[in-house]
């Protein structure tokens, strides 16, 4: 991940916070803007953009974001910045590149903005220019929904996340902790469709945030706070979390159960649930064991646990190995969560649909075996493609009689019903209230 490296970097390198911010501004923003900004750029070179150096190729970009979206900027210093930075990298790239790209950049300032992509005859190029989304995505989402649905998702996927908390109801109420932060001159609101959400006007640190070490909240997207009341769990439950890490939905579910029963949390990687254990120790979880396994195998898991390899018992455990209700965060494209990942847009591509459809379907297989008749399974992506979708779960539905469909809306806030699909399951794609995109069907094992 981009963020990771960005901070690892910023820990050796960027003391000042200013400096931190403009270099994380410059660093995101030209991820996220990456398509507009090579296509303004390629009237103004002689080769195409990618046979340059990659070193230059970014120069390039960086001079050309701040030329084209910072305007605290001036123009004659994103220029002679660029320029300097492309001197120190002379005997990197072999020969001086300074000359070249100051011709760029003034170009790019005299001459005029070229005409978008006429929406009309050219939709799909429209919306990738417009807002920097790759074409065969945006393609791919005007045959599916149609051009004004497309256009929602382009703008959702390229747009700015506001930092978005969950409050942590065992220890205070949202209104509670709002009024903290007003005491402190931190300005803030309730999120719109989330009961228990708050949004940060201004991104900060969170870690600096009053009450971040005593667990009084948790840093997630207001669309997934939405997916742990869908599955309803009751204190004394026995709940799997098939794909928990980094533990965001995992201790949503422990605080729904008032830290009451147990929760089995599986992930492939130690190092992810490291840091769920850690999530839950500061957010005051208890009844949460973590244990290293392949949701698609979800009885090796259960075998480690009675030979003492997690943190409890098998006895703590349903007898046969069978849970009340199961949450599936499935792995997925992640196609509604690129504005946090910019980079990731540019890594897609149409073959792994068909790939994680064959691994939900698997793992959908396979955890459902471990649920009790009448229990409840929750099946949920950061995707809204059919494939990872609704396809997935109307096969399952369709090749197991004994489970049946819920809606979700009766567990939902009204002000997201908006959100609730013709099939009953929520879909927060292109939705304009700010949130990620999400998607999750609540099934009941019938017998």
């Amino acid at each position: 991940m981009v963020d990771d490296l960005f901070h690892q970097v910023c820990k050796t390198t960027l003391s000042d916070p200013r400096d931190r911010a403009l270099a994380m501004e410059l660093v995101f923003g030209v991820l996220r803007r990456q398509e507009t900004v090579d296509w303004r750029l390629a009237p103004l070179l002689k080769k195409p953009l990618p046979r340059l150096p990659v070193v230059l190729q970014m120069l390039l970009r960086l001079g050309a974001y701040q030329l084209l979206y910072l305007d605290r900027v001036p123009p004659s210093a994103a220029v002679h910045d660029t320029v300097a930075l492309t001197k120190s990298y002379t005997k990197k790239l072999g020969r001086d590149w300074s000359g070249f790209v100051n011709a760029v950049l003034r170009n790019l300032i005299r001459l005029p903005e070229p005409a978008l992509p006429d929406s009309l005859a050219y939709p799909a190029q429209a919306l990738s220019i417009r807002h920097s989304v790759p074409l065969w995505l945006c393609q791919r989402w005007i045959d599916r929904m149609g051009f004004e649905e497309a256009e929602a998702a382009c703008q959702s996927t390229s747009c700015v996340p506001s930092v978005t908390i969950r409050v942590n109801q065992r220890r205070l109420t949202r209104a509670a902790f709002l009024d903290r932060l007003q005491q402190q001159g931190i300005l803030a609101r309730p999120t719109t469709i989330s009961p228990v959400g708050v949004v940060l006007e201004k991104g900060q640190l969170v870690t600096s945030l009053p009450g971040f070490q005593d667990g009084d909240f948790y840093v997630e997207d207001e669309a997934a706070q939405l997916i742990p009341p869908l599955l309803d769990p009751q204190p004394g439950d026995l709940v799997l979390d098939a794909c928990a890490a980094p533990g965001g939905k995992t201790t949503h579910l422990a605080e729904l159960m008032e830290d009451r029963g147990h929760i089995l949390a599986m992930d492939r990687q130690r190092t992810r649930l490291d840091l769920l254990q850690e999530n839950c120790r500061r957010l005051g979880i208890t009844i949460v064991t973590a244990v290293v396994g392949d949701a698609r195998k979800p009885l090796d898991a259960l075998r480690t646990l009675s030979k003492g390899g997690g943190q409890t018992s098998r006895s703590a455990m349903a007898p046969n190995g069978s849970f009340d209700r199961i949450l599936l965060d499935a792995p997925c494209s992640g196609l509604g969560v690129l504005r946090r990942h910019p980079e990731a847009k540019w890594n897609k591509h149409t073959a792994m649909f068909r790939r994680h459809h064959n691994l939900q379907k698997e793992i959908l297989e396979a955890v459902s075996a471990v649920l009790r008749p009448g229990g409840v399974l929750v099946y949920s992506t950061c995707s809204a493609e059919p494939e990872e979708t609704e396809d997935v779960v109307t096969h399952f539905c369709h090749v197991h009689s004994e489970w049946m469909r819920e809606s979700v809306a009766p567990r939902l806030p009204s002000t997201a019903l908006p959100f609730v699909t013709a099939h009953g399951a929520l879909s927060t794609m292109g939705n304009k209230c700010g949130m990620d995109g999400f998607y999750a069907a609540r099934l009941r094992k019938v017998s």
